[in-house]
């Protein structure tokens, strides 16, 4: 069971953008920072747990996510430039790289969708033309150079996750290769959002379907009709296997993934459902690792709502 807690005021509203929100947790200093996308800025803002005080500052372009690596955290942004990438309190830039334009048609559009931390030092970013970025992070500074370009899609990327060890190998001589496990067949609907836990896939559609796959093999292993309208965001807490999900129906639901361990089943299990009235939801993030707390944002709405468990 959760309860609502104070909301965080944004500078803002929220767009209607899949994943429109994205948490970063900073323990050690009883924060935790948001960012949401309105029109063409990013608001990052930054409260203490109980909601209270902060800062608030706008970037530009959108979307944008926080990206956590063992030895840094960075701030990604993209659009129909290029991507972004800014130290974690979006102070200073570290890198630019350029959209590259001349692939496309004249009249067909140009952005960077889907933002994902992979492996040790890895930042993949999605295109329009179904290409991944893999991006090569310093420990340090500002040396980041592309790695590789994937281009096992044929049409836009809408999202990107990844878990650690599933996403970069090394071949001998210390070359970083990646290459595709397998592909999962999916409905005739837009899939708006992935997220990876323990080797499953869970991934939301258009059509309010949650579907959980095995990363391994792309077989189907459960499927739930969890929502009335469109979901726009997924979110996986990984110390609990907790799933969010947020749609169009103005409701956010917890569910909890596990394992059977007498059949190797996976299993989906409704924790939670809240309804946030009339607003159409647009992002919602566990704010810690476990599930103890979520935030949610909607559209045209200037304020973040957070829950936490009682």
């Amino acid at each position: 069971m959760y309860r609502r807690d104070r909301s965080v005021q944004l500078g803002g509203s929220s767009s209607a953008l899949y994943n429109n929100l994205s948490v970063l947790r900073l323990p050690q200093r009883q924060l935790a920072c948001f960012c949401t996308v309105h029109g063409p800025a990013v608001n990052v803002l930054s409260a203490a747990t109980d909601g209270l005080g902060g800062s608030q500052r706008q970037l530009r372009p959108p979307p944008a996510a926080w990206c956590v690596l063992p030895a840094r955290v960075l701030l990604v942004l993209t659009s129909q430039k290029g991507v972004q990438m800014y130290e974690s309190d979006g102070s200073v830039m570290v890198y630019w790289h350029a959209a590259a334009s001349s692939r496309f048609l004249p009249a067909q559009a140009v952005f960077a969708r889907g933002i994902s931390a992979a492996g040790e030092r890895f930042i993949c970013v999605g295109t329009s033309s179904g290409t991944v970025l893999v991006f090569d992070i310093p420990h340090k500074g500002t040396n980041v150079t592309v790695s590789e370009v994937l281009e096992e899609h044929r049409h836009a990327i809408t999202d990107i996750a990844a878990e650690l060890g599933q996403c970069a190998g090394v071949q001998p001589g210390g070359k970083e290769v990646t290459e595709e496990v397998t592909r999962a067949p999916v409905p005739s609907c837009t899939c708006s959002s992935v997220k990876l836990w323990n080797g499953v896939v869970a991934a939301g559609y258009g059509n309010g379907q949650i579907r959980l796959y095995e990363a391994a093999t792309g077989v189907l292993r459960a499927e739930v009709n969890a929502h009335a309208r469109w979901i726009y965001a997924l979110d996986l807490a990984p110390l609990t296997g907790k799933l969010l999900s947020g749609a169009e129906d103005s409701f956010v639901h917890v569910w909890k993934l596990s394992r059977n361990p007498d059949t190797d089943d996976v299993e989906i299990e409704h924790c939670h459902a809240e309804c946030v009235t009339d607003t159409q939801i647009c992002g919602a993030r566990f704010c810690d690792p476990e599930g103890c707390s979520f935030a949610v944002t909607g559209y045209d709405l200037s304020e973040i709502f957070r829950y936490s468990q009682v």
